[in-house]
C-alpha cells in the first residue's frame, strides 16, 4: 500500500510539473505571437546602420514565432533571413538619414559553411560603397576566418588588440560508424550509382576513398582560394603572403598584423566609437544615433506604387521530404511553382535553392513543375550556399542556372540505404520472428520488430539485384533530366556526374551553371528577359499563420526546441541522420553537411 501511494504521488507531482512547465511554454508562445507586430521605429537623421550578424541566416526566416522559440528565455530568437540583409543594404544606399555601415562581426553562420551567404552579403555592401557612405568593421571577440572575409570589403578595418587572427584555412572532417555499427551487430544495405556518391560512406568504410578525397580537397581548395582571392583584392596583400602565413600557423600579436595590412588598427571599442562619431562629424560630447538591422527593419519609409507586373521569387531551402515546411522542401513546392505559372501577374520565376537534396520521388515531382513553368515564362534558378543532388535536380531545367563561386553543387547521382540487425535482435536482444506471406516476395526487405529502421534480416541477392536495377533506372532518369535542361549529352553529363561535388566556380567551367551572381542577380536577369523595368517582388511559398502553425506543429516545434537544447553542436548531425534515415526510396542528396573553420 506503502508503494501504491508513493508512486500515486510521484505521478500526481510529475503531472502537475508538466502542467506548469506546459504553461509557462504557452505564455511565452502567446508572447512570442504578440512580439511578431514590431512597432514601427523611428530612424534619426546622420544614423549609423549597425551589422552583427549572430543568428544563423536562412535564404528566407519564418515569421513563425515558434521556428526560432528559446525555451530557456520563453521568447522568439529572431532570424532575419539574406532577402531581407540584401533589401535593407540596397535600402540604406538610398536612404538620407543613413550616414554609413558598421560592421559588428565574430562569426556569422548559415548552412553548409555559409560562404555564399557571406559572398552575397559582401557583394551588396560593394554596391552600397558607391554610394560613397562610409563602412567600417570592427571586432571586439576577434574575427574568424569567415567573417574576416566579409570585414574586408570595409572602408577601414579595426580589431580588439588583445584578438590575433587565426588563420587555419579550410579543414572538412567525416565521422565514419562501420566499426560502431558492426559491435552492435548492424548490417548497413547499401545501393548506389557513381564512385563520387559518398553519402553512404560513413556507414560502409572506416576512411574516405581516394575518390571522396579527391573531391573535397578539390572543392576546398576551390572555396579557400576564393577568399584569399577576396582578402588580397581588398586589403592588398598578395596571395602568397596570406596563404604563407597560414601555413606557418601562429598566433602572432595583434600588431604584427596590422603592419602585415590586415587591419588598419587595433584599438578598444571606445576609441572606435569615437572613430564612428568623427565619420558622423560629431564630437566626444555628442551622441551617436545607432540602429540595429533588426530595428531598421521596421523603420518607416516613403510609401510604394506597387505595380501589377511581378516576378515571383520561390525559395526552396532545407533537405527534399515528402511534406513543406519551414525548414524542408515537400511536393507542394511544386504547387506553388504551378500557381506562380498560370498567374498572369507573374512574369517571370526566381527559383532560390538552398538545399542538399533528398528525395528523388519529390525532386522529380518539383522539376516537373520547374519544366512547364520554363517552357511558359523566364526561369531563373538562383543557387545559395548548396544546390547538390536533389538541389540540383530541381535547378536544372531553369532557363539560366547561377551560382556563387562558393556554391556546393552537381552531386548527380542516386543511393539507397536500409539496415538490416540480423545479429543485433537475434543474438544480442534474443528477438526471433516467424513470417507467413501470400506471395514469394511478401516479406520483401524483412520485419522490424524494434521502433527503429532496423530489420531482421538482411537483403537477399535476389532483392539486392532488384534494388539495384531501382536505383541504376533513377541515376538514369536524372542523367536525363540535366542532358534536357543543360543542353548536354547523357554521356557528356555522365562524365561530370558519378555524384561528384563542385563549386559554382567549378561547375561555371564544365557548363552545369550559366553564371556566377546571387539572389540580387538572379532577380535582375529575369526582369531583363521579362522586358520589366517596373515591377514588385513577390516571395513564394506564402507562409501559414502563426495560429495555423500552433495549431498544426506545437508539439513537433517545442520537441525540436528541447533537441536542440540537450544535444548543442550534435543536433545538426542527429538531424541529418534522422532525415535521411526516414527518407523511403532512391535518395539524392549530397554526402554531407559541411561545417568550416
Amino acid at each position: 500500500m506503502k508503494s501504491f501511494l508513493k508512486y500515486l504521488l510521484a505521478t500526481i507531482v510529475g503531472i502537475i510539473i508538466v502542467h506548469i512547465i506546459m504553461f509557462f511554454v504557452f505564455i511565452g508562445v502567446i508572447g512570442a505571437i504578440a512580439s511578431i507586430s514590431s512597432p514601427t521605429v523611428e530612424i534619426k537623421d546622420n544614423t549609423v546602420l549597425k551589422l552583427s550578424f549572430k543568428n544563423a541566416i536562412p535564404d528566407r526566416a519564418s515569421e513563425n514565432p515558434l521556428q526560432n522559440f528559446d525555451l530557456m528565455t520563453l521568447s522568439p530568437a529572431k532570424q532575419t533571413g539574406l532577402n531581407k540583409i540584401l533589401e535593407y543594404i540596397n535600402n540604406a544606399s538610398t536612404d538620407a538619414r543613413i550616414k554609413g555601415i558598421y560592421l559588428d562581426l565574430t562569426e556569422i553562420n548559415s548552412n553548409f559553411g555559409a560562404l555564399a551567404t557571406i559572398d552575397e552579403i559582401r557583394n551588396a555592401l560593394l554596391n552600397f560603397k558607391k554610394s560613397g557612405k562610409f563602412i567600417y568593421s570592427y571586432s571586439n571577440m576577434g574575427y574568424s576566418q569567415k567573417s574576416y572575409y566579409l570585414a574586408t570589403v570595409a572602408d577601414s578595418l579595426f580589431v580588439n588588440p588583445e584578438t590575433p587572427l587565426l588563420l587555419t584555412g579550410m579543414s572538412a572532417n567525416i565521422s565514419f560508424y562501420k566499426d560502431l555499427l558492426k559491435k552492435i551487430g548492424v548490417q548497413p544495405e547499401v545501393i548506389r550509382v557513381g564512385k563520387f556518391k559518398a553519402a553512404v560512406e560513413p556507414y560502409i568504410e572506416t576512411h574516405m576513398s581516394d575518390a571522396n578525397r579527391e573531391q573535397v580537397q578539390t572543392y576546398l581548395n576551390s572555396l579557400w582560394g576564393n577568399i584569399v582571392k577576396g582578402i588580397s583584392a581588398s586589403r592588398n596583400i598578395s596571395e602568397e603572403r596570406i596563404n604563407q602565413l597560414t601555413d606557418d600557423f601562429n598566433i602572432y600579436p595583434t600588431e604584427e598584423f596590422v603592419k602585415e595590412g590586415f587591419f588598419d588598427e587595433a584599438i578598444y571599442e571606445d576609441a572606435m566609437l569615437r572613430k564612428l562619431r568623427e565619420a558622423c562629424g560629431l564630437t566626444d560630447e555628442e551622441k551617436l544615433a545607432m540602429t540595429s538591422l533588426e530595428n531598421y527593419v521596421n523603420a518607416s519609409f516613403p510609401a510604394k506604387n506597387f505595380p501589377t507586373d511581378k516576378i515571383a521569387v520561390i525559395y526552396a531551402q532545407g533537405n527534399i521530404e515528402f511534406q513543406q515546411g519551414p525548414t524542408s522542401i515537400g511536393p507542394e513546392l511544386a504547387t506553388t511553382i504551378r500557381k506562380a505559372r498560370e498567374d498572369k501577374n507573374v512574369k517571370a520565376i526566381v527559383l532560390r535553392v538552398n538545399s542538399p537534396g533528398g528525395s528523388a520521388l519529390t525532386s522529380d515531382i518539383i522539376w516537373k513543375e520547374v519544366q512547364l513553368a520554363a517552357q511558359a515564362k523566364p526561369l531563373i534558378a538562383s543557387m545559395g550556399n548548396v544546390a547538390a543532388s536533389g538541389g540540383y535536380y530541381i535547378s536544372c531545367a531553369a532557363d539560366t542556372i547561377i551560382a556563387d563561386p562558393t556554391t556546393l553543387t552537381g552531386s548527380i547521382g542516386i543511393f539507397g540505404l536500409l539496415f538490416s540487425g540480423e545479429t543485433l535482435i537475434k543474438d544480442k536482444l534474443g528477438i526471433s520472428s516467424d513470417v507467413v506471406k501470400t506471395n514469394e516476395h511478401s516479406d520483401f526487405g524483412g520485419g522490424y520488430p524494434l521502433p527503429i529502421p532496423i530489420s531482421d534480416r538482411p537483403l537477399t541477392a535476389y532483392e539486392r539485384n532488384v534494388m539495384q536495377n531501382y536505383i541504376n533506372r533513377g541515376y538514369d532518369t536524372f542523367l536525363d533530366r540535366v542532358s534536357q535542361g543543360r543542353h548536354m549529352t547523357k554521356e557528356a553529363v555522365n562524365e561530370i556526374a558519378q555524384g561528384r561535388v563542385w563549386t559554382g566556380e567549378d561547375a561555371l567551367k564544365i557548363g552545369l551553371v550559366d553564371l556566377l551572381g546571387g539572389l540580387e542577380d538572379a532577380i535582375r536577369i529575369a526582369a531583363d528577359k521579362a522586358g520589366l523595368s517596373h515591377y514588385q517582388i513577390s516571395e513564394l511559398p506564402v507562409e501559414r499563420s502563426a495560429f495555423e502553425d500552433i495549431l498544426l506543429n506545437f508539439s513537433q516545434s517545442i520537441r525540436t526546441r528541447i533537441l536542440k537544447s540537450e544535444l548543442g553542436d550534435f543536433y545538426d548531425t542527429y538531424r541529418e541522420q534522422k532525415d535521411l534515415l526516414k527518407i523511403k526510396g532512391m535518395v539524392a542528396r549530397i554526402p554531407y553537411d559541411l561545417t568550416f573553420n
